[in-house]
């Protein structure tokens, strides 16, 4: 085998992003539905602005929920409330993205060691993953709240890297981000898969790309 490794990330690679958030949210806030899109459309940008630098995860953990009540005109002291719903609603959705369970599967069976390497909570992601039936197909998870850096800052994958005991040509990062997944994992001197599922044109950056997890197997 050529690595040893797979780093996977977890939100829109192995769970399905937007369904969970979307039961998170409803499940803070059932009296208003509709709210959904201004929520989802304030939490993305915010996420979107930390991929570049502007913010840390746990400053968007932060801003997100402040924004979103602010927007839609509930009183300050409902931020909390809402924030601490949403967490607990979101440590539980387990969507699964098409072929995730039955592809981790196949490289455990192939003898690869696996960890999962996310920006988010620790305890919120290994709970997702647990429900999901994901977590024992890892050795260890990789979260930047633990970690202390987000992806795509090197010092995430360093860390990964120390943790595990591997050395950057024994791992290959699979994820959905461009910016967080593959460049940050790059500059580490990780090869890397950019997992698309859009079945977009592969980046000018000439990384290998899948539309689908199962094509993941096919490429080691």
């Amino acid at each position: 085998m050529k690595y040893k490794a797979i780093f996977i990330d977890i939100d829109d690679t192995l769970l399905d992003y937007i369904p969970c958030c979307r039961e998170a949210f409803l499940a803070a806030m059932p009296e208003h539905p509709e709210y959904f899109d201004i929520f989802f459309q304030i939490s993305g940008r915010l996420f979107s602005e930390a991929k570049h630098g502007l913010h840390t995860i746990a400053d968007v953990m932060e801003l997100y929920p402040k924004e979103f009540i602010a927007t839609v005109g509930y009183p300050p002291e409902a931020v909390e409330p809402f924030k601490q719903s949403f967490r607990a609603a979101w440590g539980k959705t387990h969507v699964l993205v098409p072929e995730a369970k039955e592809t981790l599967e196949t490289l455990c069976k192939r003898g690869y060691r696996l960890f999962a390497a996310s920006n988010s909570f620790g305890h919120l992601q290994r709970s997702r993953l647990a429900y999901a039936g994901l977590l024992p197909y890892f050795e260890d998870t990789y979260i930047s709240m633990d970690i202390g850096y987000d992806k795509p800052d090197i010092r995430f994958y360093l860390e990964a890297l120390r943790r595990s005991g591997l050395q950057p040509h024994e791992v290959l990062m699979v994820g959905d981000s461009m910016t967080t997944d593959v460049l940050g994992a790059q500059a580490a001197g990780l090869d890397t898969c950019y997992f698309c599922r859009q079945q977009e044109t592969a980046p000018v950056h000439q990384v290998r790309t899948i539309a689908r997890l199962s094509e993941l197997l096919d490429i080691l």
